[in-house]
């Protein structure tokens, strides 16, 4: 009976090991196992913050690259924008100067005419002054043998002077005619006779009517003759 107690306790003294060894194996293996799993959430942990942060970075990326495209793009507009004000500007200042030029020669124009007006202004009322003084001419060519006393005579000649005075204050004066060479400008021809002289071939013998110039304008022509 002795031996069967023995027995026995020495059985339950293993079986009490045998617990304490069972219960005292798996606690590292827990630790272990908490250390992985541990690891194992930091990895994925740490992979979702790179991806997360990759996206971030992404998206900045992607919402950055626009941005510089509008940027360049307002850049653009601005460019064309300030072209084109200097291109309307350069117009207008081209335009203004044309202008100006066009209304220089208008007053330069205008003050020409006025002058000319102002000089030629009592043409018509001149001209028909001369059959006047044409008339005088002759009554005094008809009278020029009576003597100079004569009161007739006197009234004709001061009447004549006193119309040459006028016309030259209005600037008209007489075309030298006689013994020159003939000029189409000024001259008008009548007929043409044998020269009595060999100096006179080709220029004015005789005058029919005197020619008049106002102001250096031919306002009638002289009638000549002409010797050839």
């Amino acid at each position: 009976m002795a031996e069967e107690k023995k027995v026995k306790e020495q059985e339950t003294v293993d079986e009490k090991k045998t617990e304490n060894t069972c219960s005292e194996k798996p606690q590292p293996e827990t630790k272990e196992e908490d250390k992985t799993t541990e690891k194992d959430i930091k990895k994925e942990e740490e992979k979702t913050t790179g991806t997360k942060v990759k996206e971030e970075d992404k998206k900045q990326e992607e919402k950055g690259k626009p941005k510089k495209k509008k940027r360049k793009s307002e850049k653009a507009k601005y460019q064309e924008t300030i072209e084109k004000m200097q291109s309307t500007i350069a117009e207008m200042q081209d335009k203004n100067l044309r202008l100006q030029a066009e209304f220089d020669n208008y007053r330069k124009r205008t003050l020409k005419e006025k002058m000319e007006l102002i000089k030629s202004g009592g043409e018509s009322v001149l001209t028909s002054l001369l059959p006047v003084i044409d008339d005088f001419e002759r009554a005094l060519a008809s009278i020029s043998k009576a003597e100079d006393d004569d009161p007739v005579k006197q009234g004709v000649v001061l009447i004549l002077k006193k119309f040459e005075d006028f016309l030259k204050q209005n600037g008209i004066k007489e075309i030298e005619a006689k013994g020159k060479v003939f000029d189409t400008d000024h001259h008008e021809a009548i007929t043409k006779i044998p020269a009595p002289s060999e100096d006179l071939k080709g220029k004015v013998i005789d005058v029919i009517q005197k020619g008049y110039l106002l102001n250096d304008k031919v306002i009638r022509f002289a009638k000549v003759v002409i010797g050839e």
